[in-house]
């Protein structure tokens, strides 16, 4: 390292001095040069060891993935020849949008015609303090027969998601409330929105939202990776590729 360094300090002296014989330099040119100098110079005089160590590399996220396909809670015909299965965060601002601009279309357009199944998935992110009690919410309103719609409320009101929040939203839905609130109480699903996002994880899976669209395989689904809040003509492209329309 120092051995290039030297090597690159007397090639800009040397560009230096033909620079001078050349044209006059200027004062802030000077100042320029006199500054990489230093700047070298304190490189040089820097222990080895003191050096940074490079940044390992990230491996690149899959284009491609296979995941579960089973779940208690589907939209769609259960023989749809494609699946989409999404990992979500109900604090998660990009699936907030992708919630309300682009799955209504998705929904009308190709789940309820039959041509795809939805499955959603819990990754409640760390740093989102009130997505864990947000995706027990849905859950809790499942266990009551509401799972979409409390689903729903919750993505419409995601700015306001604290506990007595969500309980407003399931009188709303007209559950038992007693029920819901001892349900959210005793964190009844914790457990399984737990291993949704361990299972998220060791997938690679570590941001919201995050699809998946392919065919069923047995309990699998077989697919490609969609990342983010995607506007609506990258599903539709993606989705009539898969369904064979050109």
């Amino acid at each position: 390292m120092k051995n290039w360094l030297v090597v690159m300090m007397s090639a800009i002296i040397i560009t230096m001095s033909g620079a001078v014989l050349a044209v006059p330099m200027t004062k802030d040119q000077g100042d320029a040069i006199l500054k990489e100098l230093r700047e070298i110079k304190q490189l040089l005089a820097r222990p080895q060891q003191q050096q940074a160590p490079s940044a390992p590399s990230v491996p690149p996220k899959p284009e491609n993935l296979t995941v579960k396909g089973d779940a208690i809670y589907v939209l769609g015909k259960s023989d749809a020849p494609l699946t989409l299965v999404e990992f979500t965060d109900y604090q998660c601002p990009f699936c907030g949008r992708f919630e309300t601009t682009t799955f209504p279309e998705i929904k009308k357009n190709y789940i309820d015609t039959g041509k795809v199944r939805f499955i959603l998935r819990d990754l409640p992110l760390d740093f989102h303090p009130f997505a864990l009690k947000a995706a027990q919410s849905v859950h809790c309103a499942g266990d009551q027969g509401k799972y979409w719609e409390m689903k729903e409320l919750v993505f419409k009101n995601q700015n306001k998601i604290d506990v007595d929040s969500l309980a407003g939203y399931a009188k709303d839905l007209s559950l038992n409330g007693d029920t819901f609130k001892s349900c959210m109480a005793d964190g009844k699903h914790l457990k399984e929105i737990g291993d949704e996002a361990k299972y998220a994880a060791s997938l690679g899976i570590t941001g919201t939202p995050t699809f998946v669209l392919g065919k069923a395989v047995g309990d699998s689904v077989e697919g490609r990776v969609i990342v983010g809040a995607q506007p609506l003509a990258a599903f539709e492209a993606a989705i009539n590729e898969m369904l064979g329309k050109r």
